[in-house]
């Protein structure tokens, strides 16, 4: 997909993240509008993202993050138009490319063949397995098998270990957002650090689960909560992050029932957690001072905001079940 940079331009690769910046902000937009949402405050949530300076930012800079967000966009659009093979398809492809976007895997088989019910079934019953949900998950698993078998057959053992499996055992002890970075980098010699890193996914997981179990009926209010939660409390944490629960709020944002005055505020906290933490960050990387513990105290503090922004959004969520596109025969 890169390889304009080198025959045609260096610059290619970014002129084409940002043009996926821009196709992610348009799918948003035309989302919402399919809603029932107005014109000016669909234009309004999408310029949450077309005019953000972090996914302006992390596509200038090179990262491909943008191609993921519109990956599960249309994953989601193709979703919601009854169209499961394009959307299995992409989701397949999704979870090759980047792993995390399997945290998605529960809330869209529980979405795929329910009722807007707000979880009177019991669990049983939700989990039982359904035609379209098998024949979904078959051709996610068929794209992501495939390709990934494609890439060992060249790359090998390696392939797998830099790509899925060094997530599940990474301790990343330079600074970074995360509130386990510190600990990790104290105990990075000894015997239990390896413990430490993988008791990092507990909570991960269960907040993942109960937001997949509670909020299924309303797949982008579920990913944003269960990835803000995976991303807050993963054991490694950059800015370039942040872009994957970003991908979603515009979608939530008409559906929020909170004032202006809270609005400001949680958009406010959420950039002086940043700020805050930046400044013993740079004061470590560019002039060599041992900040690690402040960076740490900032890394907590930076966690609690966000975890208070992610009650606050639950809080002020009003359900708008999304509209979906009859069944067709041949889907």
């Amino acid at each position: 997909m890169l390889q304009p940079n080198i025959t045609l331009n260096p610059a290619f690769g970014k002129l084409l993240f940002i043009v996926f910046d821009i196709i992610s902000g348009y799918l948003t937009y035309a989302m919402l509008i399919r809603q029932g949402t107005t014109k000016s405050r669909a234009l309004l949530s999408a310029s949450f993202w077309l005019l953000n300076p972090l996914p302006i930012g992390v596509s200038g800079r090179g990262n491909a993050e943008s191609f993921l967000s519109l990956l599960v966009l249309l994953t989601f659009k193709f979703h919601i138009e009854r169209k499961p093979i394009l959307s299995a398809i992409l989701y397949g492809l999704a979870v090759h490319i980047k792993i995390y976007p399997v945290i998605y895997a529960l809330p869209l088989y529980l979405n795929i063949d329910s009722k807007t019910d707000n979880g009177r079934r019991s669990l049983r019953d939700r989990l039982l397995p359904t035609v379209n949900r098998v024949r979904y998950f078959i051709v996610a698993a068929a794209v992501f098998i495939a390709l990934t078998s494609y890439y060992y057959y060249f790359y090998g053992w390696d392939f797998l270990e830099n790509t899925y499996l060094y997530h599940v055992t990474r301790k990343d002890t330079k600074h970074n957002f995360s509130v386990y970075f510190y600990l990790l980098y104290l105990t990075a010699n000894s015997w239990y650090s390896d413990m430490i890193g993988r008791a990092a996914f507990i909570p991960q997981a269960v907040l993942v689960l109960i937001f997949s179990h509670r909020y299924y009926t309303d797949l982008p209010f579920c990913w944003f909560l269960s990835t803000l939660a995976f991303v807050t409390f993963n054991k490694v944490c950059t800015s370039q992050y942040f872009l994957w629960y970003l991908t979603f709020l515009p979608l939530i944002l008409p559906s929020l029932s909170m004032s202006t005055r809270k609005a400001v505020l949680l958009i406010m906290l959420w950039v002086i957690g940043q700020a805050v933490w930046g400044i013993p960050a740079s004061l470590l990387e560019f002039e060599g001072m041992d900040t690690y513990f402040f960076i740490w105290i900032a890394s907590i503090m930076f966690c609690l905001i966000n975890v208070y922004i992610l009650c606050s959004v639950i809080n002020s969520y009003i359900y708008t079940p999304w509209k979906y596109d009859a069944l067709s025969k041949s889907s």
